[in-house]
């Protein structure tokens, strides 16, 4: 979905109350804006103009500008704002942002902004820190309402009017026990329509879906896409309740673990985008170009070995890039519909023996259609009836065997536990390459005597 364009006389319009010094139309300005708006907003304004900015910002504004940022502006909004009121926003900004902008920076700058915070909140980000990167731990928000199984429906509303701030994010309450291990779920629902004297141990729901600190963040955007949750509680290796994600984390993640999937699938590496300077980009490309060159000058070496029949009947020079690159092309799609598939489903023996039957009738079905095609094209060229059964032989095997490549590899790496995305694009459609010119060139090597 398309985001919606920056809004120019919005920017002109603080621009001016910047300019002016008037605080109170710059605020009633960003009264009406969403936090990811007044966000771009100060991306747009003149750098002149951002120190002003942020001095008409309330800490609390200032909080909901950080988490708009990314890593390299929200350092800078920090050290413009000095150690005093920087400390301020970070204290209140959610702990799972907070480790995440840290996650990013080196040891001395953690320790610089850490020794500023709260002890309590300085604590919280340092243990959230020690779990592995992409976990539950690492993503989890701490802030979050629980409420005891002894408690009555009373007292469970008035400690969600009490903490209405971290409530408005939830739409469900977990129940803990007296050792502080999850035991049950409530919905608002469900309060609304108990009566007040009931018993929390009586409406709520104990089989409660759940994820570990340690799950993999891929994993608990699987179950709360499954279920359609709004958030999902974290628990460690006791039950013990440690946090929850709720799904505004988790569309981060998706878009996270797509981006990932997408530079590996172009073979691109490390991520590049707009701002990635020239030098680096080419660096971060250049070790898979490399190796797919290397591998690559294994065609040549093929074409070089079937250089008699490729003199003989030079019209074949004519439908090789075509073999090789539509042997490439399907792979490429089996690849995508493979890796895509990966994300959504946790595959069985059974799934996999389905797939891959699935993938050869596909390979088959599209590899007679074209070989039908390109076989009529070649006869219609040529005149040629040989050439035209050496052409669409040659593409049927391939557009199978390209098929089949493209199903089976991600699949192989997937059950050693390695990302499926590594067989990217380029890879498969390299590999593919060398075996439609072997297909292609030996099946013109049979038939050699009988071509024109």
């Amino acid at each position: 979905m398309a985001t919606a364009p920056p809004d120019y006389t919005l920017t002109l319009d603080i621009m001016q109350s910047l300019k002016e010094g008037n605080k109170s139309d710059f605020q009633k300005v960003l009264d009406e804006l969403q936090p990811y708006d007044f966000a771009q907003q100060y991306r747009m304004v003149p750098k002149k103009y951002r120190n002003k900015f942020l001095i008409y910002l309330s800490i609390s504004q200032l909080k909901e500008l950080m988490e708009e940022l990314d890593t390299e502006v929200q350092l800078e909004v920090l050290h413009k704002l000095g150690i005093e009121k920087s400390t301020k926003v970070l204290d209140l900004m959610e702990n799972d942002d907070l480790t995440t902008l840290m996650s990013d920076l080196e040891p001395e700058q953690i320790e610089e902004l850490l020794s500023e915070m709260k002890q309590e909140e300085s604590e919280v980000v340092q243990h959230m820190m020690n779990y592995p990167l992409e976990t539950a731990g690492r993503i989890m928000n701490n802030r979050f309402v629980w409420i005891s199984k002894d408690y009555n429906v009373r007292e469970a509303v008035d400690k969600l009017k009490h903490f209405a701030e971290l409530a408005e994010y939830l739409n469900y309450l977990y129940v803990i026990d007296e050792d502080k291990k999850l035991v049950g779920v409530v919905s608002y629902k469900d309060l609304l329509l108990s009566e007040m004297q009931d018993k929390i141990e009586d409406i709520m729901f104990t089989r409660v879906v759940k994820v570990d600190v340690h799950t993999d963040q891929e994993e608990v955007a699987k179950l709360i896409s499954r279920y359609d949750f709004i958030s999902i509680p974290v628990i460690e290796d006791d039950n013990r309740l440690m946090g929850v994600i709720t799904v505004d984390d988790i569309i981060d993640v998706v878009i996270q673990e797509a981006n990932e999937d997408i530079e590996k699938l172009s073979a691109s590496g490390k991520a590049i985008d707009f701002n990635t300077k020239p030098l680096v980009a080419a660096f971060r490309r250049l070790p898979w170009l490399i190796l797919l060159l290397l591998i690559g000058l294994v065609s040549g070496s093929i074409i070089d070995s079937f250089s008699e029949t490729l003199q003989s009947v030079v019209a074949l020079a004519f439908f090789m890039p075509m073999i090789a690159g539509m042997t490439g092309n399907t792979g490429t799609q089996s690849l995508a519909v493979v890796v895509r598939g990966l994300v959504s489903n946790d595959l069985d023996v059974r799934q996999v023996v389905k797939l891959i039957f699935r993938e050869l009738w596909v390979g088959i079905i599209i590899g007679l259609t074209c070989a039908f095609l390109i076989s009529m094209i070649a006869f219609i060229w040529q005149g040629s009836f040989t050439l035209g059964i050496v052409v669409g032989m040659s593409l049927l095997i391939t557009l199978i065997i390209g098929t089949l490549a493209g199903t089976i590899i991600p699949l192989i790496l997937y059950k050693m536990d390695i990302d499926p995305a590594v067989a990217s694009g380029p890879l498969i459609t390299t590999i593919n390459d060398i075996f439609s010119l072997l297909v292609y060139f030996g099946i013109a090597t049979m038939f050699l005597s009988k071509l024109p």
